[in-house]
């Protein structure tokens, strides 16, 4: 559902390089007294102001795209009888994080419905992403309203694509990445003082992010390594090496790897964005943009604010590198396309947005000029009409006390189907139905709590990093393809091999099955056998 947003990353980024260029000669970073209050708010009241903005600007949808394979996994936990035929596709992800047993774990301490967890959680890492983007700019000697603006910023731009790589920068939703994200920046912030102490936190913030999201983790101590590079004063050696140890790892996974089977492959290809060749020209934009704008951003820099900016540009040219000489298409296995490697930009992104709204600071301060104000709400309003498009039939807040007053048919049809089938029924659904306009990327599984066949877009990213589910894969996908198109005989001939009793189905699909459920957009109907 990130396609609207995805569509304005390149225009995004040629917005900014315009900024950019005009403040390339004024001097940021200029150092500040910390514990200055006079003329800016404290941090926990800025944190306390841009946390409802950001919610109330970007929305959020527990169930929506990759929150609700979570949630599904989650509510595995807490009640393991659910998904009795579909299991695989909800259980995979948990052997890579401690994100859904933590949740799971809150729930059952507090006793609290998991909606309202997954709400509380998401304000809570909210606040902390904002917070250790202030920290960073804080560190970097930025004025208090300098860090002001830079969080605004980010807070502004929150839900940005990160070039052609499928995420967002912040979700309108908790997974894995809500935690790993904020910890990834403090780790960031910290290795910007050169202390003992700081190194350790840093270290300590990292290991933390790597509970909720390994593989964010690692690109988080790359940027963390990479700025540690620069303080050495031998920068060009220690990149050397990085980049080097990077290669040969690369290089170790590609020639040891099996080679993909029939449907791994199929799986693979699903997900496009695994492969430069395969991206738009506004995504390749997305990645060149940012190491312009951090390139006109680095003049007349302090000491903190050089370091950070030429750590980000030497690893993003390294992720790239790895990429363009390891991610193929056409190569017979995709070990390293698998693990992303042009993830790294989204703490570049972060950053970036970050830097370039303290930039925008200083213009205002100099130049007393209300312009740089404007910009910023003309961003979050801009920012609110795509977050309405994105998910036009649904809440702009899905409250956790509103669940059952949901205006998505969709998600009617879903609930619908919770209350009144059986725990162990398996559902069929079109394979792309959570690309369907409308239907707003809600995931059945999470909100209807009951097994379905597996879908070619979420479980095709299942498939696509475990081998063992891409022939199950092919498989279901294919017989649920263009499943509400079929005539009635071909629709129960591709669903036959499988123990389906009940189908999700637009409502204009032709079926001669009893449909106890319907409204304007869907129908749930029940297959006899």
């Amino acid at each position: 559902m990130a396609t609207l947003w995805i569509n304005k990353t390149g225009i995004f980024i040629c917005a900014s390089i315009v900024p950019a260029s005009l403040l390339w000669g004024t001097r940021s970073g200029l150092p500040c007294d910390t514990h200055e209050r006079s003329s800016a708010l404290s941090t926990s009241r800025k944190i306390a102001i841009l946390t409802p903005l950001v919610l109330f600007v970007h929305g959020f949808h527990p169930l929506a795209e990759d929150g609700g394979l979570y949630v599904a996994g989650i509510k595995w936990l807490l009640h393991p009888g659910l998904f009795p035929h579909d299991s695989a596709f909800v259980t995979e992800h948990l052997r890579f994080s401690l994100f859904a047993p933590f949740v799971a774990g809150i729930v059952r301490t507090l006793h609290i419905p998991l909606l309202w967890a997954l709400f509380g959680l998401y304000l809570l890492t909210t606040a902390l992403t904002l917070y250790a983007t202030h920290e960073i700019l804080r560190r970097c000697g930025f004025t208090p309203i300098a860090q002001l603006y830079g969080t605004a910023m980010l807070a502004a731009w929150w839900a940005i694509p990160v070039a052609g790589t499928s995420l967002m920068l912040m979700d309108p939703y908790l997974t894995g990445r809500s935690f790993s994200t904020p910890l990834g920046l403090l780790a960031v912030g910290w290795s910007l003082e050169r202390t003992h102490r700081a190194w350790i936190l840093s270290l300590a913030a990292i290991l933390l992010a790597a509970a909720f999201h390994p593989l964010m983790a690692v690109y988080a101590l790359g940027l963390v390594l990479s700025i540690r590079i620069v303080q050495t004063g031998r920068p060009w050696w220690g990149w050397a090496a990085l980049l080097g140890s990077s290669a040969i790892a690369a290089l170790l996974l590609q020639l040891h790897a099996q080679p993909a089977t029939p449907a791994l492959r199929l799986a693979v290809y699903s997900r496009y964005y695994w492969f430069l060749s395969q991206w738009q020209w506004f995504e390749l934009l997305g990645l060149l943009g940012p190491l312009v704008v951090l390139g006109l951003l680095l003049r007349k820099q302090s000491e903190p604010v050089s370091e950070l900016l030429r750590g980000t540009i030497a690893l993003d040219l390294i992720a790239i590198l790895i990429t363009v000489c390891f991610a193929h298409e056409r190569y017979s296995s995709f070990p390293v396309a698998m693990f992303q490697p042009l993830r790294v930009f989204l703490l570049t992104y972060a950053l970036m947005l970050a830097l370039l709204g303290s930039r925008l600071a200083n213009i205002a301060e100099r130049q007393q000029r209300l312009w740089p104000v404007v910009f910023l709400l003309c961003c979050m309003a801009g920012a609110h009409q795509i977050a309405r498009a994105t998910f036009p039939s649904s809440s702009q807040v899905e409250w956790p006390w509103h669940e059952a007053a949901t205006p998505n048919p969709w998600v009617q049809a879903f609930l619908w189907a919770r209350h009144n089938t059986a725990p162990d029924t398996l559902f069929a659904l079109d394979a792309k139905y959570v690309n369907t306009d409308g239907e707003d990327a809600q995931t059945f599984r999470a909100i209807a709590e009951r097994s379905t066949l597996a879908d070619f877009s979420k479980d095709g990213g299942e498939a696509a990093i475990t081998p063992a589910l891409a022939d199950r894969w092919l498989r279901e996908s294919a017989a649920q393809k263009n499943l509400s198109k079929l005539d009635e005989a071909t629709r129960t001939a591709r669903l036959a091999p499988f123990p389906v009793t009940w189908m999700v189905l637009h409502a204009e699909a032709a079926t001669d099955e009893p449909c106890p459920y319907r409204n304007l957009v869907v129908k749930v109907c029940r297959l006899h056998r």
